[in-house]
Protein backbone atom coordinates (compact mmCIF):
# COMPACT_ATOMS: atom_id res chain seq x y z
CA UNK A 1 0.00 0.00 0.00
CA UNK A 2 1.43 3.30 -1.08
CA UNK A 3 1.66 6.16 1.43
CA UNK A 4 -0.55 9.06 0.88
CA UNK A 5 0.67 12.59 0.36
CA UNK A 6 -0.34 13.55 3.88
CA UNK A 7 1.68 10.75 5.41
CA UNK A 8 4.75 11.77 3.34
CA UNK A 9 4.52 15.37 4.46
CA UNK A 10 4.13 14.34 8.13
CA UNK A 11 7.22 12.06 7.96
CA UNK A 12 9.30 14.78 6.33
CA UNK A 13 8.33 17.21 9.06
CA UNK A 14 9.32 14.76 11.84
CA UNK A 15 12.74 14.12 10.26
CA UNK A 16 13.31 17.85 9.97
CA UNK A 17 12.44 18.40 13.66
CA UNK A 18 14.75 15.58 14.77
CA UNK A 19 17.63 16.93 12.67
CA UNK A 20 17.16 20.46 14.05
CA UNK A 21 17.08 19.14 17.63
CA UNK A 22 20.32 17.20 17.10
CA UNK A 23 22.00 20.29 15.55
CA UNK A 24 20.95 22.52 18.45
CA UNK A 25 22.30 20.00 21.03
CA UNK A 26 25.60 19.72 19.25
CA UNK A 27 25.92 23.53 19.08
CA UNK A 28 25.09 23.83 22.78
CA UNK A 29 27.80 21.32 23.68
CA UNK A 30 30.32 23.15 21.53
CA UNK A 31 29.40 26.46 23.20
CA UNK A 32 29.84 24.96 26.68
CA UNK A 33 33.22 23.53 25.75
CA UNK A 34 34.32 26.85 24.30
CA UNK A 35 33.16 28.68 27.40
CA UNK A 36 34.99 26.21 29.65
CA UNK A 37 38.12 26.57 27.54
CA UNK A 38 37.91 30.36 27.67
CA UNK A 39 37.50 30.31 31.43
CA UNK A 40 40.46 27.97 31.82
CA UNK A 41 42.57 30.23 29.61
CA UNK A 42 41.49 33.30 31.54
CA UNK A 43 43.09 31.90 34.75
CA UNK A 44 41.98 32.42 38.35
CA UNK A 45 39.86 35.37 39.28
CA UNK A 46 41.65 38.55 40.43
CA UNK A 47 40.28 39.75 43.77
CA UNK A 48 42.20 43.05 44.05
CA UNK A 49 45.58 44.68 43.44
CA UNK A 50 48.00 45.32 46.32
CA UNK A 51 50.78 47.88 46.78
CA UNK A 52 54.13 46.62 45.35
CA UNK A 53 56.04 47.99 48.40
CA UNK A 54 53.86 46.14 50.90
CA UNK A 55 52.01 49.26 52.08
CA UNK A 56 48.39 48.88 53.31
CA UNK A 57 46.93 50.16 50.05
CA UNK A 58 44.75 48.14 47.64
CA UNK A 59 42.87 48.85 44.41
CA UNK A 60 40.02 47.19 42.52
CA UNK A 61 41.59 48.07 39.15
CA UNK A 62 45.19 47.95 37.86
CA UNK A 63 47.23 51.08 38.65
CA UNK A 64 50.72 52.33 39.47
CA UNK A 65 52.20 53.80 42.64
CA UNK A 66 54.04 57.12 42.96
CA UNK A 67 57.27 55.52 41.67
CA UNK A 68 55.63 54.02 38.58
CA UNK A 69 55.56 50.43 39.88
CA UNK A 70 52.55 48.28 38.93
CA UNK A 71 50.28 47.09 41.71
CA UNK A 72 50.45 43.31 42.19
CA UNK A 73 47.29 41.25 41.45
CA UNK A 74 45.96 39.00 44.22
CA UNK A 75 44.14 35.98 42.77
CA UNK A 76 41.27 34.02 44.17
CA UNK A 77 42.23 30.68 45.63
CA UNK A 78 39.65 29.13 43.36
CA UNK A 79 42.28 27.51 41.18
CA UNK A 80 42.25 24.50 43.39
CA UNK A 81 39.59 21.88 43.07
CA UNK A 82 36.73 21.60 45.50
CA UNK A 83 38.13 18.33 46.72
CA UNK A 84 41.46 19.95 47.63
CA UNK A 85 39.67 22.73 49.45
CA UNK A 86 37.62 20.21 51.31
CA UNK A 87 40.71 18.27 52.38
CA UNK A 88 42.52 21.41 53.59
CA UNK A 89 41.02 22.25 56.96
CA UNK A 90 40.89 25.93 57.90
CA UNK A 91 41.91 26.47 61.50
CA UNK A 92 41.20 30.20 61.69
CA UNK A 93 41.55 33.50 59.80
CA UNK A 94 44.38 35.88 60.73
CA UNK A 95 44.77 39.62 60.29
CA UNK A 96 46.24 40.48 56.85
CA UNK A 97 48.54 43.11 58.43
CA UNK A 98 50.08 40.64 60.89
CA UNK A 99 48.28 42.02 63.95
CA UNK A 100 47.44 39.57 66.77
CA UNK A 101 43.78 39.43 65.74
CA UNK A 102 42.07 36.27 64.56
CA UNK A 103 38.58 35.22 63.57
CA UNK A 104 36.77 31.90 63.39
CA UNK A 105 34.82 33.07 60.29
CA UNK A 106 35.87 35.03 57.17
CA UNK A 107 35.81 38.81 57.59
CA UNK A 108 37.55 42.01 56.54
CA UNK A 109 39.61 44.54 58.48
CA UNK A 110 38.95 48.27 58.74
CA UNK A 111 40.61 48.87 55.33
CA UNK A 112 38.50 46.26 53.56
CA UNK A 113 41.25 43.64 53.31
CA UNK A 114 40.16 40.01 53.66
CA UNK A 115 41.48 38.04 56.60
CA UNK A 116 43.91 35.28 55.50
CA UNK A 117 42.92 31.66 56.16
CA UNK A 118 45.38 29.51 58.09
CA UNK A 119 45.14 25.85 57.04
CA UNK A 120 46.01 22.84 59.11
CA UNK A 121 48.83 21.82 56.75
CA UNK A 122 50.37 25.27 57.15
CA UNK A 123 50.50 25.05 60.92
CA UNK A 124 53.77 24.35 62.59
CA UNK A 125 54.88 20.74 62.52
CA UNK A 126 57.76 18.72 63.93
CA UNK A 127 57.32 20.15 67.41
CA UNK A 128 56.71 23.67 66.17
CA UNK A 129 59.96 24.06 64.23
CA UNK A 130 58.66 24.58 60.65
CA UNK A 131 57.10 27.77 59.35
CA UNK A 132 55.57 28.26 55.92
CA UNK A 133 55.70 31.65 54.21
CA UNK A 134 54.25 32.58 50.85
CA UNK A 135 56.62 33.00 47.94
CA UNK A 136 55.65 36.65 47.56
CA UNK A 137 56.52 37.36 51.19
CA UNK A 138 59.82 35.50 50.87
CA UNK A 139 60.76 37.72 47.94
CA UNK A 140 59.55 40.84 49.73
CA UNK A 141 61.63 40.02 52.83
CA UNK A 142 64.76 39.59 50.72
CA UNK A 143 65.54 36.12 52.01
CA UNK A 144 68.97 34.81 50.96
CA UNK A 145 70.28 31.30 51.49
CA UNK A 146 73.67 29.61 51.32
CA UNK A 147 74.58 25.97 50.98
CA UNK A 148 76.41 24.45 53.92
CA UNK A 149 79.94 23.30 53.08
CA UNK A 150 83.27 22.34 54.63
CA UNK A 151 85.69 25.08 55.62
CA UNK A 152 88.89 25.63 57.55
CA UNK A 153 88.03 27.85 60.52
CA UNK A 154 90.80 30.10 61.86
CA UNK A 155 89.87 32.58 64.52
CA UNK A 156 91.97 35.62 65.36
CA UNK A 157 91.53 37.32 68.70
CA UNK A 158 91.53 41.11 68.74
CA UNK A 159 92.21 43.15 71.86
CA UNK A 160 93.14 46.64 72.96
CA UNK A 161 96.56 47.02 74.55
CA UNK A 162 98.86 49.66 75.97
CA UNK A 163 102.62 50.02 75.93
CA UNK A 164 104.38 49.91 79.27
CA UNK A 165 107.98 49.90 80.41
CA UNK A 166 109.60 46.54 81.10
CA UNK A 167 109.37 46.17 84.87
CA UNK A 168 112.65 44.24 84.88
CA UNK A 169 114.42 47.24 83.34
CA UNK A 170 113.24 49.93 85.77
CA UNK A 171 115.76 51.08 88.40
CA UNK A 172 115.31 53.15 91.54
CA UNK A 173 118.29 55.33 92.52
CA UNK A 174 118.29 55.58 96.32
CA UNK A 175 121.48 56.20 98.41
CA UNK A 176 122.13 53.85 101.32
CA UNK A 177 123.47 56.54 103.60
CA UNK A 178 122.31 59.88 104.96
CA UNK A 179 123.46 63.08 103.29
CA UNK A 180 122.72 66.23 101.29
CA UNK A 181 122.53 66.92 97.55
CA UNK A 182 125.44 69.25 96.81
CA UNK A 183 125.23 69.44 93.01
CA UNK A 184 122.62 68.19 90.45
CA UNK A 185 124.26 66.89 87.28
CA UNK A 186 121.05 65.41 85.77
CA UNK A 187 118.32 67.87 86.61
CA UNK A 188 115.31 67.08 84.36
CA UNK A 189 112.85 64.27 83.81
CA UNK A 190 113.27 62.65 80.41
CA UNK A 191 117.06 63.07 80.25
CA UNK A 192 118.90 60.14 78.73
CA UNK A 193 121.64 58.68 80.94
CA UNK A 194 124.32 56.09 80.31
CA UNK A 195 125.97 53.59 82.69
CA UNK A 196 128.53 55.34 84.89
CA UNK A 197 127.23 58.83 84.17
CA UNK A 198 127.23 61.18 87.19
CA UNK A 199 123.73 61.94 88.44
CA UNK A 200 124.44 64.17 91.46
CA UNK A 201 127.15 64.93 94.04
CA UNK A 202 126.46 64.22 97.68
CA UNK A 203 127.91 65.45 100.98
CA UNK A 204 127.71 62.99 103.87
CA UNK A 205 129.54 63.06 107.23
CA UNK A 206 129.18 59.26 107.35
CA UNK A 207 130.86 58.99 103.96
CA UNK A 208 133.76 61.23 105.04
CA UNK A 209 134.23 59.19 108.22
CA UNK A 210 134.30 55.96 106.23
CA UNK A 211 136.95 57.36 103.86
CA UNK A 212 139.18 58.34 106.80
CA UNK A 213 138.86 54.91 108.40
CA UNK A 214 139.88 53.28 105.13
CA UNK A 215 142.93 55.52 104.72
CA UNK A 216 144.04 54.94 108.33
CA UNK A 217 143.74 51.20 107.83
CA UNK A 218 145.84 51.38 104.66
CA UNK A 219 148.54 53.38 106.47
CA UNK A 220 148.52 50.84 109.28
CA UNK A 221 149.04 48.01 106.84
CA UNK A 222 152.01 49.82 105.32
CA UNK A 223 153.58 50.67 108.69
CA UNK A 224 153.30 47.13 110.00
CA UNK A 225 155.17 45.36 107.24
CA UNK A 226 157.87 44.28 109.72
CA UNK A 227 155.45 43.46 112.54
CA UNK A 228 154.28 40.04 113.56
CA UNK A 229 152.00 38.21 111.14
CA UNK A 230 149.16 38.29 113.66
CA UNK A 231 149.31 42.09 113.88
CA UNK A 232 149.51 42.43 110.08
CA UNK A 233 146.52 40.20 109.65
CA UNK A 234 144.41 42.24 112.05
CA UNK A 235 145.22 45.51 110.29
CA UNK A 236 144.51 44.01 106.88
CA UNK A 237 141.10 42.82 108.08
CA UNK A 238 140.35 46.36 109.32
CA UNK A 239 141.29 47.83 105.94
CA UNK A 240 139.18 45.23 104.10
CA UNK A 241 136.17 45.97 106.31
CA UNK A 242 136.47 49.69 105.62
CA UNK A 243 136.69 49.01 101.88
CA UNK A 244 133.59 46.76 101.93
CA UNK A 245 131.69 49.46 103.80
CA UNK A 246 132.40 51.98 101.04
CA UNK A 247 131.48 49.49 98.29
CA UNK A 248 128.22 48.66 100.04
CA UNK A 249 127.33 52.33 99.76
CA UNK A 250 127.78 52.07 95.96
CA UNK A 251 131.01 54.06 95.88
CA UNK A 252 132.55 53.28 92.50
CA UNK A 253 135.93 51.63 91.86
CA UNK A 254 137.17 54.82 90.18
CA UNK A 255 136.55 56.87 93.34
CA UNK A 256 138.22 54.22 95.53
CA UNK A 257 141.26 54.11 93.26
CA UNK A 258 141.68 57.88 93.47
CA UNK A 259 141.26 57.70 97.25
CA UNK A 260 144.08 55.16 97.54
CA UNK A 261 146.36 57.04 95.15
CA UNK A 262 145.89 60.54 96.55
CA UNK A 263 145.29 59.67 100.19
CA UNK A 264 142.91 62.63 100.44
CA UNK A 265 139.38 62.47 101.81
CA UNK A 266 136.89 63.99 99.34
CA UNK A 267 134.17 66.24 100.75
CA UNK A 268 131.64 65.25 98.07
CA UNK A 269 131.36 62.14 95.96
CA UNK A 270 129.43 61.77 92.66
CA UNK A 271 126.61 59.22 92.58
CA UNK A 272 126.57 57.44 89.21
CA UNK A 273 123.86 55.76 87.10
CA UNK A 274 124.11 51.96 87.09
CA UNK A 275 122.12 51.52 83.82
CA UNK A 276 121.35 52.97 80.43
CA UNK A 277 117.92 54.55 80.19
CA UNK A 278 115.67 57.59 80.59
CA UNK A 279 114.87 59.46 83.78
CA UNK A 280 111.16 58.89 84.28
CA UNK A 281 110.96 60.41 87.80
CA UNK A 282 113.21 62.90 89.63
CA UNK A 283 112.89 63.76 93.31
CA UNK A 284 116.40 65.13 93.85
CA UNK A 285 116.64 68.88 94.44
CA UNK A 286 119.86 70.81 95.01
CA UNK A 287 120.52 71.33 98.72
CA UNK A 288 117.92 68.79 99.91
CA UNK A 289 118.65 66.34 102.68
CA UNK A 290 117.96 62.69 102.01
CA UNK A 291 117.68 59.65 104.22
CA UNK A 292 118.89 56.10 103.50
CA UNK A 293 116.61 54.42 100.96
CA UNK A 294 114.90 57.60 99.80
CA UNK A 295 114.19 57.62 96.03
CA UNK A 296 116.18 60.27 94.16
CA UNK A 297 115.76 59.14 90.52
CA UNK A 298 113.81 56.46 88.66
CA UNK A 299 115.45 55.34 85.45
CA UNK A 300 113.80 53.07 82.85
CA UNK A 301 115.55 51.21 80.08
CA UNK A 302 113.18 51.57 77.09
CA UNK A 303 115.16 49.48 74.61
CA UNK A 304 112.57 46.72 75.14
CA UNK A 305 108.94 47.42 76.08
CA UNK A 306 105.91 45.45 77.15
CA UNK A 307 102.53 45.43 75.41
CA UNK A 308 99.77 44.57 77.89
CA UNK A 309 96.62 43.46 76.02
CA UNK A 310 93.21 42.98 77.67
CA UNK A 311 91.62 39.82 76.22
CA UNK A 312 87.93 39.21 76.84
CA UNK A 313 86.93 36.32 79.05
CA UNK A 314 85.32 34.35 76.21
CA UNK A 315 88.56 34.49 74.19
CA UNK A 316 90.98 33.82 77.04
CA UNK A 317 90.92 30.09 76.40
CA UNK A 318 92.32 30.62 72.90
CA UNK A 319 95.52 32.33 74.06
CA UNK A 320 98.72 30.36 74.71
CA UNK A 321 102.31 31.37 75.39
CA UNK A 322 104.33 31.69 72.18
CA UNK A 323 101.45 32.69 69.88
CA UNK A 324 102.22 35.18 67.14
CA UNK A 325 100.71 38.64 67.33
CA UNK A 326 100.41 41.71 65.15
CA UNK A 327 100.48 45.14 66.77
CA UNK A 328 99.24 48.38 65.21
CA UNK A 329 99.62 51.86 66.65
CA UNK A 330 97.63 55.00 65.90
CA UNK A 331 100.89 56.97 65.85
CA UNK A 332 102.18 54.95 62.87
CA UNK A 333 99.21 54.11 60.62
CA UNK A 334 99.79 51.38 58.07
CA UNK A 335 102.73 49.93 59.99
CA UNK A 336 102.70 46.60 61.79
CA UNK A 337 104.95 45.31 64.58
CA UNK A 338 105.39 41.58 65.14
CA UNK A 339 105.68 39.97 68.54
CA UNK A 340 104.87 36.84 70.55
CA UNK A 341 102.92 36.16 73.71
CA UNK A 342 105.43 35.85 76.55
CA UNK A 343 103.06 35.54 79.49
CA UNK A 344 99.35 35.06 80.20
CA UNK A 345 98.39 36.46 83.59
CA UNK A 346 96.60 33.95 85.85
CA UNK A 347 94.01 36.44 87.15
CA UNK A 348 90.83 37.95 85.72
CA UNK A 349 89.75 41.56 86.12
CA UNK A 350 86.33 41.37 87.79
CA UNK A 351 85.25 44.83 86.54
CA UNK A 352 86.17 44.48 82.86
CA UNK A 353 85.97 40.65 82.64
CA UNK A 354 89.28 40.54 80.81
CA UNK A 355 92.57 38.70 81.18
CA UNK A 356 95.88 40.47 80.65
CA UNK A 357 98.35 39.10 78.10
CA UNK A 358 101.95 40.29 77.92
CA UNK A 359 103.98 40.71 74.75
CA UNK A 360 107.53 42.00 74.38
CA UNK A 361 108.46 44.46 71.66
CA UNK A 362 111.89 45.77 70.70
CA UNK A 363 111.99 49.58 70.62
CA UNK A 364 114.44 50.12 67.80
CA UNK A 365 115.00 53.81 67.19
CA UNK A 366 112.93 54.81 70.21
CA UNK A 367 109.69 55.03 68.20
CA UNK A 368 107.56 53.50 70.94
CA UNK A 369 106.68 55.29 74.14
CA UNK A 370 105.07 54.00 77.33
CA UNK A 371 101.42 54.97 77.51
CA UNK A 372 100.63 54.49 73.81
CA UNK A 373 97.50 52.52 72.92
CA UNK A 374 97.79 49.58 70.55
CA UNK A 375 95.48 47.30 68.57
CA UNK A 376 96.62 43.72 69.09
CA UNK A 377 95.60 40.84 66.81
CA UNK A 378 96.49 37.40 68.19
CA UNK A 379 96.56 34.30 66.00
CA UNK A 380 93.98 32.19 67.85
CA UNK A 381 93.37 28.48 67.67
CA UNK A 382 91.63 27.04 64.59
CA UNK A 383 89.71 23.93 63.65
CA UNK A 384 91.49 20.66 62.99
CA UNK A 385 90.98 20.38 59.24
CA UNK A 386 87.89 21.27 57.20
CA UNK A 387 84.67 21.21 59.19
CA UNK A 388 80.97 21.89 58.61
CA UNK A 389 80.52 25.65 58.87
CA UNK A 390 77.77 28.22 58.29
CA UNK A 391 77.98 32.01 57.95
CA UNK A 392 77.92 33.88 61.22
CA UNK A 393 74.81 35.77 60.06
CA UNK A 394 72.87 32.49 59.83
CA UNK A 395 72.96 31.90 63.59
CA UNK A 396 70.17 33.30 65.79
CA UNK A 397 71.16 33.42 69.45
CA UNK A 398 68.12 33.40 71.71
CA UNK A 399 70.18 33.58 74.88
CA UNK A 400 69.57 29.96 75.84
CA UNK A 401 70.33 28.26 72.53
CA UNK A 402 71.63 28.85 69.00
CA UNK A 403 69.26 28.28 66.07
CA UNK A 404 69.63 28.32 62.28
CA UNK A 405 66.81 28.39 59.72
CA UNK A 406 67.03 25.58 57.15
CA UNK A 407 65.37 26.18 53.78
CA UNK A 408 63.16 23.16 53.01
CA UNK A 409 61.88 24.62 49.73
CA UNK A 410 58.48 25.94 48.64
CA UNK A 411 58.52 28.64 51.30
CA UNK A 412 59.03 26.23 54.22
CA UNK A 413 61.75 26.96 56.80
CA UNK A 414 62.76 24.81 59.73
CA UNK A 415 64.19 26.34 62.90
CA UNK A 416 66.87 23.89 63.96
CA UNK A 417 68.92 24.05 67.14
CA UNK A 418 72.68 23.64 66.59
CA UNK A 419 75.80 23.16 68.69
CA UNK A 420 78.60 25.51 67.68
CA UNK A 421 82.37 25.22 67.84
CA UNK A 422 85.21 27.48 66.71
CA UNK A 423 84.30 30.90 65.29
CA UNK A 424 86.11 32.98 62.71
CA UNK A 425 85.35 36.49 61.53
CA UNK A 426 82.66 35.34 59.06
CA UNK A 427 81.95 31.65 59.71
CA UNK A 428 81.27 29.39 62.67
CA UNK A 429 81.81 25.65 63.03
CA UNK A 430 78.67 23.53 63.55
CA UNK A 431 79.26 20.43 65.66
CA UNK A 432 75.68 19.13 65.71
CA UNK A 433 72.32 19.93 64.13
CA UNK A 434 73.08 20.41 60.44
CA UNK A 435 74.62 18.50 57.57
CA UNK A 436 76.71 19.36 54.55
CA UNK A 437 74.64 20.30 51.49
CA UNK A 438 71.65 21.77 53.33
CA UNK A 439 70.64 25.37 52.72
CA UNK A 440 70.52 27.88 55.56
CA UNK A 441 69.06 31.37 55.62
CA UNK A 442 71.77 34.03 55.89
CA UNK A 443 69.65 37.15 55.33
CA UNK A 444 66.28 38.18 56.80
CA UNK A 445 66.38 35.20 59.15
CA UNK A 446 65.29 37.39 62.04
CA UNK A 447 62.18 38.39 60.07
CA UNK A 448 61.35 34.74 59.42
CA UNK A 449 61.92 33.95 63.08
CA UNK A 450 59.59 36.80 63.99
CA UNK A 451 56.97 35.40 61.59
CA UNK A 452 57.30 32.00 63.22
CA UNK A 453 56.94 33.47 66.70
CA UNK A 454 53.93 35.49 65.54
CA UNK A 455 52.17 32.37 64.25
CA UNK A 456 52.90 30.58 67.51
CA UNK A 457 51.45 33.49 69.48
CA UNK A 458 48.37 33.64 67.25
CA UNK A 459 47.84 29.88 67.55
CA UNK A 460 48.11 30.06 71.33
CA UNK A 461 45.87 33.11 71.44
CA UNK A 462 43.25 31.42 69.27
CA UNK A 463 43.30 28.27 71.36
CA UNK A 464 43.00 30.18 74.63
CA UNK A 465 40.08 32.19 73.24
CA UNK A 466 38.20 29.26 71.72
CA UNK A 467 38.39 26.94 74.72
CA UNK A 468 36.42 29.23 77.08
CA UNK A 469 33.82 29.73 74.35
CA UNK A 470 33.37 26.01 74.02
CA UNK A 471 32.98 25.77 77.82
CA UNK A 472 30.34 28.48 77.95
CA UNK A 473 28.46 26.90 75.05
CA UNK A 474 28.50 23.56 76.87
CA UNK A 475 27.06 25.17 80.00
CA UNK A 476 24.34 26.87 77.94
CA UNK A 477 23.48 23.55 76.31
CA UNK A 478 23.24 21.85 79.71
CA UNK A 479 20.94 24.61 81.00
CA UNK A 480 18.75 24.30 77.92
CA UNK A 481 18.49 20.55 78.42
CA UNK A 482 17.35 21.08 82.03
Amino acid sequence: MKPTLKQLLLGTAMVTVLAFTYWMGTRSNHSADAKSTAQSMAGPKILYYRNPMGLPDTSDVPKKDSMGMDYIPVYEEGAKSAQEKKERKILYYRNPMGLPDTSAVPKQDSMGMDYIPVYADEAESSGGTVVKISVDKVQMLGVKTEQVGLRQINRNVRAVGRIEADERRVYNIAPKFEGWVDQLLVDATGDVVKPGQNLFEVYSPELISAQREYLIALQGVKSMKDAAPEAQGGMQELAQASLMRLKSWDIGDEDLRKLRETGEVKRTIAYRSPVNGIVTEKAAIKGMRFMPGEMMYKIADLSTLWVIADVSEQDSGLIKTGQLAKIRLDAYPGREFSSRVTYVYPTLNAQTRTTQVRLELANAGGLLRPGMYAQVELAGLGSKGRVVAVPDTAVINSGRREVVLVDLGEGRFEAREVKLGVRSDDYVEVLEGIRKGEKVVVSANFLIDAESNLKAVIAGFTQSVQEPLRGSQAEKSKQSEK
